[in-house]
């Protein structure tokens, strides 16, 4: 019963995952085909986050999602913004440091400044706080990370909630946090620059990236079965 449960759920998160992608293919297409409008708003509404500047706009990147800000606000941005004048290399590396500090701000939120009012809203929209083992640490991380459905801010608090080691959340929830942002910052530029094959590219990494943590997700979930049996 467990494993048809386990079978349907994957199906289900493939066809979520096909979905996303596909929608990415249209809203590109959309841009291409019907750009003259769309394309005419979207470049004003860069040229006035271009003028917050690279330092307010990563600051904010940095904060602004450790209270509920979605993170897809600043990586789809962030390269059509600030490529043509700091670089793609320097933008990718921006994005980087921004999470690794946006990591480190939600888990003290989490473990520290607002953990009572956290496990009242945690319970309230109906999630348990994890009980985990030393040993499973590493693979609770993993599994909360690549477990569709959390929005990242809750994911960060859960797991800061739960008492996972600084070391072992941000190693982790670094790596696959900056994955995705990377390919929402490469695809945010070929959207907006029109670059099929670039679009392509992003498209790819992230079929890739979905495959990827899917499995790493059923190899723990497995693991952590037998550990239970």
């Amino acid at each position: 019963m467990q494993e048809q449960q386990n079978h349907r759920r994957g199906i289900k998160l493939a066809v979520l995952a096909a979905l996303g992608v596909t929608g990415l293919a249209v809203a590109w297409w959309v841009l291409r085909s019907h750009g003259g409008d769309v394309r005419s708003l979207a470049e004003q509404g860069v040229a006035q986050v271009r003028q917050v500047g690279a330092t307010g706009f990563f600051l904010l990147m940095a904060l602004l999602p450790a209270v509920g800000c979605p993170l897809s606000v600043f990586t789809l941005t962030a390269g059509p913004v600030f490529a043509p004048t700091i670089g793609m290399p320097a933008v990718l590396l921006l994005v980087w440091l921004s999470l690794a500090l946006n990591l480190a701000l939600s888990y003290w939120l989490a473990r520290h400044a607002l953990r009572p009012w956290l496990e009242r809203l945690v319970g309230w929209l109906g999630y348990k706080l994890p009980e985990v083992k030393a040993a499973d640490h590493r693979g609770m991380v993993i599994l909360v990370r690549v477990t569709p459905g959390p929005p990242y801010v809750l994911q960060s608090y859960l797991l800061g909630l739960a008492g996972i080691p600084f070391g072992t959340y941000f190693f982790i929830s670094w790596v696959i946090s900056s994955s995705y942002a990377c390919a929402f910052v490469l695809f945010g530029e070929a959207l907006m620059e029109g670059e099929g094959k670039m679009v392509l590219v992003s498209v790819g990494l992230f079929a890739a990236l979905t495959v990827a943590v899917q499995l790493l997700r059923r190899h723990y979930r497995r693991r952590r079965e037998k550990a239970q049996a």
